[in-house]
């Protein structure tokens, strides 16, 4: 994705807030073993693009005067009630330095399990993202999680995941290896469920006092 800034020659509390008035966000660049920049970006273009899942986990090409360099989204901070970006940091990346990001996770063939479809199990995502590392070439917008083979009382874990090429968990991650999601029947159904082998059990012996 392409994101265009302005260098921000003026900074301090006061200028940031006649920046904000003004449309635009004030934010900074740093990374690479290059001096940190203040820049400056148009707000509502920015507001729209943090709305796009890829804004977050892609390598971004960054231009500024004209010249393009490669960056990450670190962080960003929004106004506590107004839908309003307050500053925003960029990380340079280097195509030859592994970078470590969380990558959104997207949820296939639910529906097709027999876990939901044929016992009516309820999948909880305990996750919706991993952190991996790679190098920013093999830096996926998303990783796609097969839940179609999922069984009931059952999980998938970070390690049972297949990652593209080039990408690799990061150690804590890899060393915990936690839960993305499980399949459970719910308690409701459970009950009804134990409840009707008692039920029909006990209507013949209803039948028999008549």
């Amino acid at each position: 994705m392409k994101v265009v800034a302005f260098n921000r020659s003026v900074q301090g509390t006061g200028a940031s807030r006649r920046l904000r008035n003004s449309g635009k966000t004030p934010g900074i660049i740093y990374g690479s073993n290059d001096p940190a920049l203040a820049i400056e970006l148009d707000h509502n273009a920015l507001f729209h693009a943090l709305r796009k899942e890829a804004f977050h986990s892609s390598i971004l090409d960054l231009e500024i005067d004209g010249k393009a360099q490669k960056v990450l989204l670190r962080d960003y901070q929004m106004h506590p009630f107004k839908p309003l970006v307050l500053h925003i940091d960029f990380q340079r990346v280097s195509a030859s330095e592994k970078v470590h990001m969380r990558v959104p996770l997207h949820f296939t063939n639910a529906d097709a399990s027999d876990a939901v479809k044929l016992q009516g199990a309820a999948l909880s995502h305990i996750t919706n993202e991993l952190e991996v590392s790679c190098l920013p070439a093999d830096l996926p917008e998303f990783i796609e999680v097969d839940l179609g083979k999922i069984e009931v009382g059952h999980a998938i874990h970070a390690k049972d995941v297949v990652l593209p090429k080039g990408v690799t968990l990061v150690l804590h991650v890899e060393q915990e290896n936690p839960v993305l999601v499980n399949a459970r029947i719910p308690s409701v159904k459970a009950a009804d469920a134990e409840a009707a082998p008692s039920a029909a059990a006990a209507a013949p012996a209803a039948e028999a006092k008549k």
